[in-house]
């Protein structure tokens, strides 16, 4: 019924047949299944100040950020973030205040010429300001990590959960103000700083178990179709798009079409024959194989899924027009359903083999998937047996804020899933650059025996030390 749902939720808003009906019956089964799921007890367990406490060692300690609404005396609506620090010997919680979010969205919203300028501007040098203004703005430091500092003394190693706008921001990457003789200092040199989804994780922590040491790995993917899948006939509905302004996505995309990633394939076989050698089953889908249906095998036909997936595609995330009063007056009854789609994880997903068909308005054949890969479908799927998800794709970590609900998006369908590791973007990371780091991470996990968060940590530190800026390294974030 799940993939019943998933098909319409594809289709055109005024195509879409019995959504709230098969909502219900799906939600029904779902509440009836959760029962006899063997961990059940502990998705729904309530975790307490003390049971965090309990799991935090000396020198450790976790931070969840928040985001509440605030009324001052003029009864303007406001959000406001703060910072819930907890030490393994802390008798309660610290709630230290930070930032307003129209100060801190300020930044990030800022519309410059180059991306790469947007970054530098961002995770550059203190002492430039972060933004080319002629009021000086607060950076990034002096907003989210200047007030915690001070109550972090002794700690080396901190667990937070972000919130709100903070999930779009590398937390390691942020320099703080002061710099030294070899670079600018971040906090990635000062602390290990482990993203979680909430801190709860460290109390009902994830119950992965290893069972295979296969790697199932998408790169070098044709978006162009494969003529025989598709109906010929451009003026027929697309089974999920209209016509779309392109205004929103991607800048890479010419004439409304994905290109392909030349420095993907590299990626994709240099990792195959990479993990081969360390004793990996590996299995590459490329050119006309990497399709969505390939891709939603994995875990199916009590077949566990395997230990790693890396996926070196394009990614696509549409923010809630609706919602952000952007919304051009055009009826949502014609524009694409991964644009206008009340559903979050409907408007972030992955192009697939072929995608770009269904994109520009062709219909697939009847049966065949369309190529795009949304985060709704992922989140349908079995990956319990996945220690890491790699995606090697533009802007995959970004999704929609809901409030304290975190982001919706990819990330939180690969953690529904049951993924333990996820390495995601939060900008357009030039090709060769991402295929560069994710080189050098696992040959820094396998080959030299390293934790996951440790490998990525010091692959990003050597793409620092051989001279490339932050837009070239810090796009990717690691989430467990």
């Amino acid at each position: 019924m799940s993939q019943q749902l998933a098909q319409e939720y594809s289709k055109p808003i005024s195509d879409q047949k019995a959504i709230i009906e098969i909502e219900e019956k799906l939600n029904k089964i779902e509440k009836e299944l959760a029962y006899t799921i063997k961990n059940y007890y502990d998705i729904i367990k309530q975790v307490n100040l003390e049971e965090i406490k309990q799991k935090l060692n000396i020198g450790e300690a976790a931070i969840e950020f928040i985001r509440y609404r605030y009324c001052n005396k003029i009864k303007t609506d406001s959000f406001m973030y703060a910072a819930l620090l907890v030490g393994p010997g802390a008798f309660q919680p610290k709630i230290i205040p930070l930032f307003e979010e129209k100060e801190f969205d300020s930044i990030l919203n800022v519309s410059l010429e180059r991306r790469a300028d947007y970054v530098a501007s961002l995770y550059g040098p203190n002492d430039r300001g972060a933004i080319q203004v002629k009021t000086q703005k607060k950076s990034l430091y002096q907003l989210i990590w200047k007030p915690i500092e001070a109550d972090l003394k002794d700690v080396k190693t901190i667990y937070y959960s972000p919130a709100g706008l903070l999930n779009r921001i590398n937390l390691s990457a942020i320099p703080v103000e002061s710099s030294s003789k070899i670079g600018t200092v971040t906090l990635a040199d000062k602390y290990q700083l482990i993203e979680l989804i909430s801190t709860r994780q460290l109390a009902v922590a994830n119950q992965l178990k290893i069972v295979n040491n296969d790697i199932t790995i998408f790169g070098g993917i044709e978006f162009e179709p494969d003529t025989n899948l598709f109906i010929s006939q451009s003026n027929l509905a697309s089974r999920s798009t209209q016509e779309l302004s392109f205004s929103m996505i991607d800048s890479t995309l010419k004439g409304g079409m994905w290109d392909y990633l030349p420095w993907s394939e590299w990626e994709a076989n240099s990792i195959h024959k990479f993990l081969m050698d360390f004793g990996f089953n590996t299995r590459l889908f490329s050119g006309f194989e990497g399709t969505e249906d390939s891709f939603k095998k994995i875990g199916r036909a009590g077949n566990p899924s395997p230990r790693v997936i890396h996926i070196a595609t394009h990614g696509y995330f549409f923010q809630d027009l609706k919602a952000n009063g952007q919304h051009s007056g055009v009826s949502s009854q014609s524009e694409i359903v991964f644009k206008m789609s009340d559903h979050p994880m409907l408007r972030s997903g992955l192009i697939m083999a072929g995608g770009n068909a269904a994109w520009k308005g062709k219909q697939t054949l009847e049966g065949r998937e369309d190529g795009i890969l949304t985060a709704y479908e992922i989140s349908q799927m079995n990956l319990s047996n996945t220690e890491l998800v790699v995606l090697s794709a533009c802007e995959t970590g970004l999704g929609d804020i809901q409030g304290n609900e975190g982001v919706y998006g990819l990330q939180r369908a690969f953690k529904i899933a049951g993924a333990k590791y996820l390495i995601m973007s939060l900008w357009q990371v030039p090709d060769k650059q991402t295929s560069l780091l994710m080189t050098s991470f696992y040959k820094k996990w396998l080959e030299n025996k390293m934790p996951i968060p440790d490998a990525f940590h010091a692959a990003q530190k050597e793409m620092r030390d051989i001279g490339l800026d932050p837009y070239q390294w810090a796009g990717f974030v690691l989430v467990e």
